[in-house]
């Protein structure tokens, strides 16, 4: 069956003016769409339904007064502040604004009749209101609460509420609120008391302008009707898509490939040093009924840090050449793909040779004449096993006959990037063009409800064991006022001849400021570990910046146990292997993501010496640590289970964020919550193939509503 490349759709260029400040911020926002416009719901509601007396108010309420200006003057101590003192009849407020235009000053005169909204603080000098919104009194009073959206620089709450309901009235107009779901699958929770379902366009009208007697509690924590629908609306979209997309795979064809008695696949776990752990075993099995079949695999391999991803690919990588077929490995750095590299050059190339093959090497930053040379060989099949970084994708890259796709660390590819490697499947000795298997791999467990939703359409394998041998690493909370007594602790431990990474964070604002840091660092364990009259320790400094051939030649030192210390910054997080380092310093713990954390922890306890990992904070200006940051760093103390650290991360930092949203193409859930919705995810994995199979148009115009045109990244 031959592959048909999904249409781009390409609007034609505009003559019209040039966008303005806010047209520009609704498109960054993603607001294309009336039913974009639509879905763009309220963060907040401000209830500006009823106006209160001053005299009714309390220390810390939001309230909404109609009050007269009494005075209006400019006060210039402690600093610059215009002071208005208005009275409702009832009783008198101040208004204080720091930052003000003389065109507020004039709408601020004195006599002026206002209707102020903002919180009322009391005080020894009467009740106060910091930047109160105001405008002149008079006109109705609305009979919905006001919402407050989700808004970008250029994007005002005003513009963002006329743009949100010419949308809602529009995408009404053009039937874009046709019900899709068939009223005897309508989930519970999005029924009134009365058994009534709501409707979406009655549930999008609500949420955009409920009405005050509406309980605060139920919108605010989502348990109201209307918000479940909308949550199931969205996961029955997500869950149809995945469906859609795995079944759209099922009907592709890609080569069948077979174990072959005494072939590559029996040979490497004959020379292998190490015998298969269980879970190695029972994976490499699923892989290979995969393998065998004639549909393309679209397998998520997920295991801890250490828990022999590796060895699983090279197992599926011999069945793949055995047949005479390619098979590449995609790495998202250097490093990761250079340690990939060694290790498959070891077990494969002796392997290979005989049969007149060989394992070629592929990086942004080779040499003109080595990268020619590779694709020489990648074009005429004689480089059966194609190891790399993004470069194994780019144009000029041509396969002879692609069958087994690894992505390593998948989650740090952009969508496109995994698309392009799809693509490199070529015609085979005449035969029809075909999808490689494609085998991704992930050091950061995923999370059930999270599998259930992401990753519908994917078949998930899992190590849930690791290699013997492997040493328990202690996780330990320091100060960075205690950096002195950590300085001597590396000191004893480079004593007994072990080694130490000491990491610093990245600096997202600034690439110098990085290099600044870990420079310092560097220079200052330098000192602090070489003072007169002992044996000389080499500090070494690994950095993004460096060029590659400096990268490749600290890290050989390293390895070889001729430097001691080596200060790096992330680079190291994934695919460094030193048995003989048995110290992680980690500088600035707080600044780092949960799974970033786990993934360098991982560098350490690969020998059979005691392992610790020391997560050095500091309190910065306020003396204390953030409570998101103090989470994740009571994570990394209490548990070294990676599928513990998977879960709580996922707790800290939601879906979008946990998966990478820049990186997946895929629209994140906006509305429902994992933890919080498992029944109705259930209720959307279930319905999605009646849906499909019994109503399809329906399915497919749901897709459309909610996707647009996103769904196509599912297929990456």
């Amino acid at each position: 069956m031959t592959r048909t490349k999904p249409s781009v759709k390409l609007e034609a260029k505009s003559e019209s003016k040039p966008l303005s400040a806010p047209q520009k911020a609704l498109r960054k926002l993603g607001l294309d769409r009336d039913i974009d416009l639509a879905l763009h719901l309220p963060l907040r509601y401000e209830d500006e339904t009823r106006i209160v007396r001053l005299a009714d108010t309390r220390e810390g309420d939001m309230a909404q007064i109609e009050a007269t200006v009494v005075s209006c003057d400019i006060a210039y101590k402690p600093r610059r502040q215009l002071l208005v003192v208005v009275d409702d009849g009832s009783d008198t407020c101040t208004l204080r604004f720091f930052s003000f235009y003389p065109s507020q000053q004039k709408a601020l005169a004195v006599g002026n009749r206002l209707r102020l909204r903002g919180e009322v603080k009391g005080g020894f000098m009467g009740r106060t209101m910091m930047h109160p919104s105001f405008h002149m009194a008079g006109g109705e009073l609305p009979n919905a609460l006001t919402p407050v959206y989700p808004t970008s620089a250029g994007l005002p709450q005003v513009y963002l509420r006329k743009a949100v309901h010419s949308g809602l009235v529009h995408a009404a107009r053009h039937g874009a609120f046709v019900e899709t779901i068939p009223p005897e699958y309508m989930p519970r929770s999005a029924m009134s008391a009365g058994a009534k379902a709501w409707s979406l366009e009655q549930s999008l009208h609500f949420l955009h302008h409920p009405t005050p007697d509406v309980s605060l509690a139920q919108l605010e924590d989502r348990t109201h009707p209307a918000w479940q629908r909308l949550k199931a609306e969205e996961l029955l979209a997500q869950q149809l898509s995945q469906l859609q997309s795995k079944r759209a795979r099922d009907e592709l064809r890609a080569p069948a490939l077979v174990l072959k008695k005494g072939g590559l696949h029996e040979q490497l776990l004959g020379v292998l040093p190490f015998g298969l752990t269980a879970a190695q075993r029972r994976v490499g099995e699923e892989i290979a009924q995969d393998l065998m079949r004639q549909v393309p695999m679209h397998r998520l391999l997920q295991g801890d840090v250490g828990s022999g991803k590796t060895v699983v690919a090279a197992l599926a990588a011999a069945v793949a050449m055995d047949g005479g077929w390619q098979c590449a490995l995609m790495a998202p750095t250097e490093i990761l793909a250079e340690q990939h590299f060694r290790k498959l050059i070891g077990w494969l190339e002796p392997l290979l040779s005989p049969l007149g093959k060989r394992v070629a090497w592929l990086t942004g930053s080779q040499k003109k004449k080595e990268r020619t040379e590779m694709l020489g060989l990648i074009a005429s099949g004689e480089a059966a096993l194609v190891v790399g970084t993004h470069a194994v994708i780019q144009e000029q890259v041509q396969f002879k006959n692609l069958a087994l796709a690894i992505i390593d660390e998948q989650h740090r590819f952009g969508v496109a990037q995994r698309l392009a490697l799809r693509e490199k499947m070529l015609t085979h000795d005449g035969m029809p063009e075909q999808e490689p298997h494609m085998l991704m791999m992930s050091a950061t467990p995923i999370p059930r409800t999270l599998a259930m939703s992401y990753y519908a359409d994917l078949d998930v394998s899992t190590l849930d064991e690791l290699p013997p041998g492997r040493t328990p690493v202690v996780t330990k909370l320091v100060s960075e006022s205690r950096r002195d007594e950590l300085i001597e602790r590396i000191r004893h431990q480079l004593d007994e001849g072990r080694q130490v990474y000491w990491v610093c964070p990245l600096i997202e604002e600034s690439e110098a400021l990085d290099l600044t840091n870990a420079t310092e660092t560097h220079a200052l364990l330098t000192e602090a570990l070489n003072p007169p009259g002992v044996k000389p320790v080499l500090v070494g400094l690994l950095h993004s910046r460096m060029p590659p051939a400096e990268k490749k030649a600290v890290m050989a030192q390293f390895e070889s146990g001729a430097m001691g210390v080596l200060v790096s910054t992330t680079v190291i997080e994934v695919g460094v292997d030193v048995p003989n380092a048995s110290l992680m310093v980690i500088e600035h713990a707080e600044r780092f993501g949960l799974s970033q954390l786990h993934q360098l922890r991982g560098r350490v306890g690969r020998g059979a010496a005691a392992s610790a990992c020391v997560l050095m904070y500091a309190t910065g200006e306020s003396g204390r640590v953030s409570e998101t940051a103090r989470e994740r760093l009571r994570a990394m103390v209490e548990t070294s289970d990676g599928f513990e650290i998977a879960r709580r991360d996922l707790e800290i930092r939601g879906p979008g964020e946990f998966l990478g949203a820049r990186q997946s193409g895929a629209a994140l859930l906006r509305f429902a919550d994992l933890a919080e919705d498992g029944e109705l995810l259930q209720w959307a994995r279930e319905l999605a193939p009646l849906m499909l199979d019994m109503y399809p148009e329906l399915a497919e115009r749901h897709v459309s509503r909610w996707l647009g045109g996103k769904s196509d990244f599912l297929k990456a």
